[in-house]
């Protein structure tokens, strides 16, 4: 027996279309401890770019806030986003393993449009702590789904079907091997933030993450993302809206965005308006889910979980609360991490940015 065990330490990154997050935690006797955190701006879109300068300037942004952070290990836990990735939940009658193997990928050639050759296929048994034996690594999580209908009789199980283009998965791989990081897994978006802002709360929960370019709404069940969407509007959208009818630049807009809000009494009544149209379709994206949910005949949602850059705006929480009819919250990816009282005021302020990062570290300890 090893007189001085090290402590594991995990290093989760989020890798964004306008920006790169990270935060490292370390297993303190089953808790997890934060260690450092950071973040910082790229350039580059990961998914519709795979270019070798853009490779190049992800690469940089990573090796960046690798050394502004001092991280102190190499082993990394990261998560494609959930708009590249397919899912659907499936039921099937009750079989062995072995014939489930087969079962999932003749079903898989059902939803996902393309090759199963050229796709990371991953499933889980609904209800089941970990993955079937003999199905393929965990690579990938969910995305767009539809949930199955609940099943009808006793001998019948549901599946959580997901998959991965492969050349999405090496792009990942060959990025964090070039920064010199390992990454030890790799999951998407969903999971994290269910890891993170949900924890052990076995309800129906929506989470809404309004980033900077994209909004991704998931509905969690018995910890399980059964549903997610993915619509093409974020905070970038509303920037540039204000300054589009203001006619500032960008940087005013944004400030002007943190600091009117939502306010029905802010002093230039044109800005809340113009943040109302831009955030119009999340709404609209918000409702079809939940119809779409309730649609399953699933037990009703609890509360609505805000993360992202934007769950800050300010009066947001109060505008969806009065327009959907559900208690909404900001979401703390802090809650279940020990951390030094003096830094509580700065994590605070970058919470809902930092859930996924926090909820991919957070995969390898809780």
């Amino acid at each position: 027996m090893a007189l001085f065990t090290k402590k594991k330490r995990i290093i989760g990154v989020d890798l964004g279309t306008s920006s790169v997050k990270l935060v490292e935690l370390e297993d303190e006797g089953g808790r997890p401890k934060l260690v450092t955190y950071g973040f910082v701006e790229q350039q580059g879109d990961i998914i519709k770019d795979d270019s070798q300068l853009t490779m190049g300037r992800i690469v940089g942004a990573l090796k960046s806030i690798v050394k502004q952070s001092r991280v102190s290990t190499t082993r990394v836990v990261t998560a494609l986003p959930s708009f590249a990735v397919f899912t659907s939940i499936i039921s099937l009658p009750e079989m062995s393993r072995k014939e489930l193997f087969s079962a999932v990928r003749w079903e898989a050639k059902k939803f996902v449009p393309m090759p199963l050759e050229e796709m990371v296929l991953d499933w889980r048994v609904l209800g089941q702590p970990t993955g079937v034996p003999g199905a393929a690594p965990a690579a990938t999580m969910p995305s767009v789904a539809l949930p199955a209908a609940k099943p009808k009789g006793p001998k019948t199980m549901r599946v959580l079907l997901t998959a991965a283009p492969k050349s999405l998965v090496k792009r990942y791989l060959d990025i964090f091997k070039a920064a010199q990081l390992q990454i030890v897994s790799l999951e998407t978006e969903a999971f994290a933030l269910e890891r993170a802002l949900i924890g052990n709360d076995k309800s129906a929960i929506m989470i809404v993450d309004m980033g900077a370019i994209a909004t991704n709404i998931a509905i969690i069940v018995n910890n399980v993302p059964l549903l997610n969407r993915s619509i093409d509007v974020g905070g970038e959208t509303i920037t540039k809206a204000i300054a589009s009818a203001l006619n500032i630049d960008q940087n005013r807009a944004e400030q002007f965005k943190r600091d009117f809000g939502l306010a029905t009494s802010a002093g230039s009544a044109q800005i809340p308006r113009t943040i109302e149209f831009v955030i119009s379709s999340v709404i609209t994206e918000i409702r079809y889910v939940l119809n779409l949910y309730q649609s399953q005949g699933e037990r009703p949602i609890d509360k609505i979980v805000l993360a992202g850059g934007s769950a800050f705006l300010p009066h947001f929480p109060e505008y969806l609360e009065k327009l959907l009819n559900f208690k909404v919250v900001i979401g703390n990816p802090w809650a279940r991490i020990a951390y030094p009282v003096e830094l509580q005021p700065a994590l605070e302020e970058i919470g809902p940015r930092m859930a996924v990062a926090a909820g991919l570290a957070l995969r390898e300890i809780v």
